[in-house]
């Protein structure tokens, strides 16, 4: 991301505001797909904080990312409610069949998994996010289907 965008997004916000630090992350997020150092460096610059004092609000929130994700980008949910729904087991199936790695990215950067807290959607447990895509109430043939589309489209 270049600092021009980073940038005109700064300059929707205003100088010294610390309450506008998620929506600033979020936002420059949403266009770069992570965050980095350098971008850190920026928004402390902006804000008047200290670089660490931003990635330790960063770090807090499991929605911030430091790495690219893949094309799909896969999130489990692995609250309570759907942990009781067998998400581990999903998450090992999703790890298996599409061969990477809770937290990484596979080698061809077509497809990463992410392990989430909580989405906030427990009656729908369990629930699997792809890309902006919600899958609730996943059973086993509806994982496998998913599993099967996912593949099918990285070919």
């Amino acid at each position: 991301m270049t600092k021009e965008k980073i940038e005109s997004i700064l300059a929707g916000y205003a100088t010294n505001k610390k309450e506008g630090l998620l929506p600033i992350l979020q936002d420059i997020q949403a266009q770069n797909g992570y965050l980095t150092e350098e971008i850190l460096a920026e928004v402390g610059k902006y804000l008047n904080l200290p670089a660490n004092k931003i990635y330790g609000v960063a770090t807090f929130y499991d929605q911030f990312r430091f790495s690219p994700c893949g094309q799909f980008h896969i999130r489990i949910c692995r609250g309570t409610s759907c942990h009781l729904f067998g998400s581990s087991t999903y998450l090992e199936r999703l790890e298996t069949g599409l061969k990477v790695k809770a937290g990484h990215v596979s080698r061809d950067k077509k497809v990463s998994i992410e392990i989430t807290s909580c989405m906030g959607a427990c009656e729908s447990a369990p629930v699997i996010r792809v890309n902006d895509e919600y899958h609730t109430h996943v059973t086993e043939e509806g994982l496998k289907a998913l599993i099967q589309s996912i593949k099918e489209k990285t070919k």
